[in-house]
């Protein structure tokens, strides 16, 4: 079992930035892939950007990328969402996940454990 914590959202103007994070209390996630997810009010949750276990690789949703920045600190435990350019579009809940492989993915069901989620919101 993992226990994760996001932090860092909260209220901004459109063309802001924030910076979540996500840790795990309990254990080492030095070989497990992490992702970011947001969820808009009535819309699915959607794959926002995923990290590999050493940090080598990553992918992000095409509404995002450039925009926003995941990276990691395997000592501290902890994966990061760098987003600069907020746009009001950007306004929903982000949960941070954990999956039991090392290789990043943008598939939800591959995630094995899940956050509460921060919920991040841009005002225009």
């Amino acid at each position: 079992q993992v226990h994760l914590v996001e932090s860092g959202g909260g209220l901004v103007q459109a063309g802001g930035s924030l910076r979540l994070s996500c840790s795990a209390s309990e254990r080492t996630l030095s070989t497990n892939a992490m992702g970011w997810f947001r969820q808009a009010p009535g819309k699915e949750r959607e794959f926002v950007a995923t990290i590999s276990s050493r940090g080598y690789t990553t992918f992000y949703a095409d509404s995002v990328k450039d925009r926003f920045t995941i990276s990691r600190d395997n000592v501290k435990k902890t994966v990061y969402l760098q987003m600069n350019s907020l746009k009001p579009e950007d306004t929903a809940i982000y949960y941070c996940a954990v999956r039991n492989n090392v290789r990043a993915t943008s598939v939800e069901r591959e995630y094995d454990y899940w956050g509460q989620g921060t919920q991040v919101t841009v005002s225009s």
